[in-house]
């Protein structure tokens, strides 16, 4: 009888622990980086615009964003994450941003801090995505427990965050990934809302990628590494050397965040090349989408509106940012308010010095180039 209970104190614990490492602990990749500064945009010394008339809106799976920003999933469990939820909450409201919340298994063990997750009252109209690991299919979730979270929060759509380095690192890890792809396809034919697959910091790759949209997930958020090293928090929680040797070791582990944008759009560019026209409507009517057309987040090591753009013109749809929310929200919500104006002003001054008017000119613009 006692079980749940310690496995739901566990988790709980783990919430605080990482709220508290990345805050206060040096956890960030130290050779490896999310790969943008690989890039320049063109400056426009005329760009023949007004700044005002300059529109960085989008749309992401139907929903429409004032700025291509998403508040990346971060946290939940907790007397101060519920804080921080609500914080970055009403900031999305006000900005008409997107948000996502960490990891709600804490919710599905323990009901009772289901409310530090539940933001929609104070976020009524924006894209709000709820989280749960996908390895926990393989622990005994389901659909069941899927639909609870999304209850939850009133999401408009699940991540399956997908996490085997962490998991490796982290005591007690959950690492039974075996015949995951194939629970994640049955779920995303069952469940009501769209399904998003994010890596934690390590990347997705574009064969992957592939596998997961053929699979039936929704959109794909690449979640690369430069940014926060979860197995550098996890070898902050080391209970033994062993955790805490292999959290050092794989510290700078995985495909950069620019990498995995640039190859999961150049792939399915060359697979629909290779392919008959017939034979690509054949694929399709099989519920296989190409990563040509996924709605694909860019997330991993961006830390402004600069990397924002970026980003988006190497073709990812939105760009979620985490740690500099993390930061902002533990201090006030005024700060994260200061934190999306500026990050707004950044985008929007991109765009005007290359020249164009909106995130879809920005794209087909050619003004990004690779520094050799």
């Amino acid at each position: 009888m006692n079980a749940p209970t310690n496995i739901s104190a566990q988790t709980q614990n783990r919430k605080a622990d990482h709220i508290r490492i990345c805050l206060e602990e040096d956890v960030q990749c130290d050779r490896i980086t999310n790969g943008l500064e690989r890039y320049r945009f063109t400056h426009s010394c005329l760009p023949e615009l007004n700044y005002n008339d300059i529109d960085i809106s989008t749309t992401f799976l139907g929903k429409h964003l004032d700025a291509p920003l998403l508040i990346s999933s971060m946290t939940g469990g907790t007397e101060q994450a519920a804080i921080i939820n609500q914080r970055l909450a009403q900031v999305a409201q006000h900005y008409k941003i997107a948000m996502g919340v960490g990891s709600q298994r804490v919710a599905v063990e323990k009901p009772q801090v289901a409310d530090t997750f539940a933001v929609r009252k104070y976020a009524p109209d924006v894209l709000l995505f709820a989280n749960l690991g996908a390895v926990q299919l393989n622990y005994k979730y389901g659909l069941d427990e899927c639909l609870r979270v999304v209850d939850i929060l009133e999401a408009d759509a699940l991540i399956l965050h997908i996490n085997p380095l962490q998991e490796c690192i982290q005591p007690k890890g959950d690492t039974n990934f075996r015949g995951l792809l194939d629970k994640i396809s049955i779920l995303c034919s069952k469940l009501p809302v769209p399904v998003i697959a994010k890596e934690v910091g390590n990347g997705i790759s574009a064969a992957i990628a592939n596998k997961l949209i053929a699979a039936g997930v929704a959109a794909i958020d690449v979640a690369g590494a430069g940014g926060t090293s979860w197995a550098k928090v996890e070898s902050e929680r080391a209970e033994s050397p062993l955790q805490r040797r292999l959290g050092n070791t794989f510290a700078d582990w995985g495909l950069p965040t620019a990498e995995c944008i640039t190859t999961i759009r150049a792939m399915s560019t060359k697979v629909t090349e290779r392919l008959a026209l017939s034979e690509v409507e054949r694929s399709r009517s099989a519920g296989y989408a190409y990563a040509k057309d996924v709605p694909l987040i860019a997330s991993g090591g961006l830390r402004h509106g600069l990397d924002v753009a970026t980003a988006i013109a190497l073709g990812a749809d939105i760009a979620g940012l985490a740690m500099p929310f993390l930061q902002a929200a533990a201090t006030s919500e005024t700060a994260v308010a200061e934190l999306a104006e500026v990050l707004i002003a950044e985008i929007t001054t991109v765009l005007f010095c290359t020249g164009n008017a909106t995130l879809y000119q920005l794209k087909h613009s050619g003004s990004l180039q690779r520094i050799e």
